[in-house]
Formats: C-alpha cells, sequence, structure tokens
C-alpha cells in the first residue's frame, strides 16, 4: 500500500510496511542554467547545445546532483518539523535525466532504531526517483536522524 503525504512524519509514525509517494515536479531548461550556474558545474554536456558532437547522451540531459537536489526537495514535506540531521547516502544514477522530465519519489523504511535519547532516532529509507513514463531515474539510500515522538499511556 502507499500513502502520499504532505507533513512531516515522526520516526515513530514511519511504518516499514508502508511505501510513501511525493509530488512530482517537471525540470525545465530554467532549472538547469539555473543550477549549471549555482554549482558550477559546467562541462559541455550541460552548457554547449550548439556543437553536441563528442557528447554521448543526446539532447538536454541534466546533472544527477540535480536530480538527487530536486529529489530531496520533493522529501521536504516528510521532513517538515521531524528531521534533524542528515547523516549519509549512497547515489546510484540508473537512468538520464533530460529537460522536460518529470520526477516524483517513492520511498520505503529500510531500517529504524532509537538513539540512547529515546526522543531521536535513525530512519534509513530507500528513495527511487520515478520519470513521468514510469524509468527509474535513480536510487538513493539517506540516513537522517528525526525526532521521535514520545507516546504517553
Amino acid at each position: 500500500m502507499t500513502k502520499t503525504w504532505g507533513s512531516g512524519l515522526s520516526a515513530n509514525q514511519l511504518d516499514s510496511n508502508q511505501s510513501y509517494i511525493t509530488a512530482a515536479r517537471t525540470i525545465t531548461e530554467t532549472d538547469l542554467v539555473n543550477f549549471v550556474n549555482a554549482t558550477w558545474l559546467t562541462e559541455e554536456i550541460f552548457t554547449n547545445t550548439a556543437d553536441p558532437k563528442g557528447i554521448a547522451l543526446n539532447g538536454r540531459v541534466v546533472p544527477g546532483a540535480l536530480v538527487y537536489a530536486y529529489a530531496e526537495g520533493l522529501n521536504m514535506p516528510f521532513l517538515s518539523g521531524v528531521g534533524l540531521a542528515f547523516l549519509s547516502t549512497e547515489i546510484i544514477v540508473k537512468n538520464p535525466t533530460y529537460v522536460g522530465d518529470t520526477i516524483h519519489v517513492e520511498f520505503k523504511v529500510i531500517e529504524k532504531r532509537l538513539t540512547s535519547n529515546p526522543e531521536k532516532s535513525i530512519v534509513k529509507t530507500e528513495n527511487t526517483v520515478y520519470k513521468q513514463d514510469g524509468t527509474v531515474a535513480m536510487i538513493y539510500s539517506p540516513v537522517r536522524l528525526l525526532k521521535t515522538e514520545i507516546l504517553k499511556d
């Protein structure tokens, strides 16, 4: 079963038997230009539209770093008010993403444990970034420190 969410979920509200889905976001030419300029990822594959010979991919491919950053942005409602720290991640780019692609993220909890402080938990998720046609663009597995809701009897 998949849940759509829009506000932060504390660690103990995340169910390991559920998958969660974000809203979608179309990546535009303006997004590509602004991201490349802001990050200095000025490789010709992202900046040269007049002379694309020698570039392995056709079309306006976007950096994997942009896809990851946007995926994290799509996850913000999940982290709103409960995210305490980003600890690590592993990123695997499965397929190129292009200007005009619309992405969304589906994630599931793969590990969750309390810290020595019962108000905090370490949560690892597997996040899959899908394009509008169902193609997997990226898989990443962030580890985060989240608030844990203290339940009272």
